[in-house]
């Protein structure tokens, strides 16, 4: 890989997992940045496509969705109507008469680049204010010997992560030695035996996490949320290839150089979220310890 493309990984992965540990505002605050470069990109996609998008609105109201879940959590879906109404009523009082296409753009970047990424914002929020110790409700590991003792939201968070860089480097490198069946005409370069390969790196990340934070099912859990991860990530990919290729673009921006926009390096976490924190939050309490 080229040099800008390496060093621009690098960085990205330090601040990721510095925004991770810390936790509270300080993960809210990189995660608006994320979101908000993002959706600035998906509406240059709709634009390109001769839509005409509530773009202003529907940043707004994504923000106080992420205000939203680390304020309160359990409200935050409340909020998500509230904000749909308010891109609908802006789109009526426009001097040009909005089309079905501009409601569904708004509505579909409400939910792809505002709604999913603020699971996790939920999700990091776990256990975190009976164990802060900055201000703004951060949190800085003094150890990491024992995972039991990090908040919950931490050590889960550090492994899905894991479990989606094995995935795409998983996919990326085996595709390259071993890939010969196209996986699909929306992203030609991805292969079926680098898809399949990819998904068994998510599997065993998530394997060793479960092993690490003694999850009750072991290993039959990690393996679970690891397979749920590795597929989530994937169609994620794909779904972003999608856009970019009815659009008629390579790359949904050049802000990261080497690989492109933020959607291009984000899109295997949007629907990864709320599946691993309902896994986390609904599934696991129901197993006998």
């Amino acid at each position: 890989m080229a040099s800008p493309r390496v060093l621009s990984a690098i960085i990205a992965i330090i601040l990721a997992l510095g925004m991770v540990c810390l936790g509270g505002w300080y993960f809210t605050l990189g995660v608006a940045l994320m979101v908000y470069l993002g959706q600035l990109e998906y509406f240059q996609l709709c634009r390109a496509k001769g839509m005409a998008p509530a773009a202003k609105t529907t940043l707004a109201v994504s923000q106080l969705i992420l205000v939203t879940a680390t304020l309160s959590p359990t409200l935050a879906d409340a909020v998500v109507p509230v904000a749909g109404t308010c891109i609908c009523f802006y789109l009526l009082f426009q001097p040009k008469l909005a089309t079905i296409a501009d409601i569904s753009a708004s509505i579909l970047g409400l939910f792809y680049g505002g709604y999913l990424p603020s699971y996790w914002v939920r999700l990091r929020s776990l256990g975190q204010a009976e164990v802060s110790n900055l201000p703004l409700n951060g949190f800085w590991p003094l150890s990491w010997d024992d995972w039991q003792a990090l908040p919950p939201g931490l050590t889960t968070m550090l492994i899905a992560f894991g479990c989606i860089w094995a995935a795409d480097i998983g996919a990326y490198v085996f595709g390259k030695l071993f890939g010969k069946t196209r996986l699909s005409a929306i992203s030609p370069k991805k292969t079926v035996e680098g898809a399949v390969l990819g998904v068994l790196g998510s599997v065993a990340v998530g394997t060793i996490g479960s092993w690490l934070l003694r999850w009750p099912g072991f290993p039959l859990t990690g393996m679970a949320l690891g397979l749920i991860i590795g597929i989530a990530s994937l169609l994620g990919d794909l779904t972003e290839s999608m856009m970019k290729r009815d659009a008629g673009v390579k790359d949904s921006g050049q802000l990261i150089p080497g690989h492109g926009g933020i959607l291009d390096r984000a899109d295997s976490y949007v629907f990864t979220a709320p599946l691993v924190y309902y896994f986390v939050t609904l599934l696991l309490p129901l197993l006998p310890a």
